[in-house]
């Protein structure tokens, strides 16, 4: 998973209706995908109609869109078709692009300079659907803070965030892939993921996970599963009631003052 980089109100709506994607407002894809593209993430393959661009008409095209926020600080729609050729980053090997290309590794992780000599840590997998390389650096991955309840610990975060499996105390393996639209595989179709979000504690359901590289997943979730989920709908209810008993004791104030 990625930290939300995007804002709704940030998108750049023009550029979504030249691709047929939205009607003034109004998007026309679908949230998990618009999750996606605000998390910093790839959609998936979306096939795009009757496109005008630079001159040229065109019928159809199939590619995957995310967003990029540019030097002046807006926000910019990429698409990101099916490519001929594949081009690797320069600091990768010849065998560890052929790795990639051939499915034989998931990523690569590495560790390179910038032009200020500044290192940072990144991730590279190759996405087959569109023939490319992706590349994330590593601090920009957010990891759960807990997967059905259990804890993750230190290591366990820094390790997903490398692109490496982890598995946690109730037998759910999971791992980060910066190609998934949901950015976490698992052998479990399904689980509970909490995270950090402005401060505070979320919970996201995650369903219909993609399976871990090379591995059989189980149709099961977790052990602890259905007591999170049991947990995290009890928690919903309670602020729920708390809500309605606020407006409640609201409105009766209310009807006291204009009794008076």
């Amino acid at each position: 998973m990625l930290r939300q980089q995007f804002k709704r109100e940030e998108l750049p709506m023009e550029e979504f209706q030249k691709l047929g994607l939205a009607d003034w407002n109004k998007l026309h894809i679908d949230e998990d995908d618009l999750s996606a593209m605000l998390n910093g993430r790839r959609t998936d393959m979306l096939r795009l109609e009757n496109l005008d661009q630079q001159g040229l008409h065109i019928p159809a095209l199939d590619a995957k869109l995310s967003l990029r926020r540019n030097k002046d600080g807006g926000v910019e729609l990429l698409a990101h078709p099916i490519y001929k050729l594949a081009e690797g980053p320069k600091y990768l090997t010849d065998t560890e692009i052929d790795s990639l290309e051939k499915g034989e590794a998931i990523n690569v992780l590495k560790t390179i300079a910038d032009g200020e000599g500044d290192k940072r840590e990144v991730l590279v997998e190759f996405d087959k659907d569109t023939n490319e390389f992706i590349v994330v650096d590593t601090g920009k991955v957010q990891a759960p803070e807990e997967i059905n309840g259990v804890p993750l610990t230190k290591k366990q975060k820094d390790n997903f965030r490398k692109g490496k499996e982890v598995e946690t105390e109730d037998g759910t393996t999971i791992q980060y892939s910066a190609k998934d639209k949901q950015a976490i595989r698992s052998d479990r179709l399904a689980l509970i993921a909490s995270v950090l979000i402005d401060g505070g504690v979320s919970y996201i359901l995650f369903k219909g996970l993609n399976a871990l590289f090379n591995k059989p997943q189980h149709k099961e979730p977790g052990k602890n599963f259905y007591k999170a989920l049991s947990s995290v709908q009890a928690t919903q209810e309670s602020k729920a009631t708390k809500t309605v008993s606020v407006m409640n004791d609201t409105d009766e104030e209310q009807t006291k003052s204009i009794g008076r």
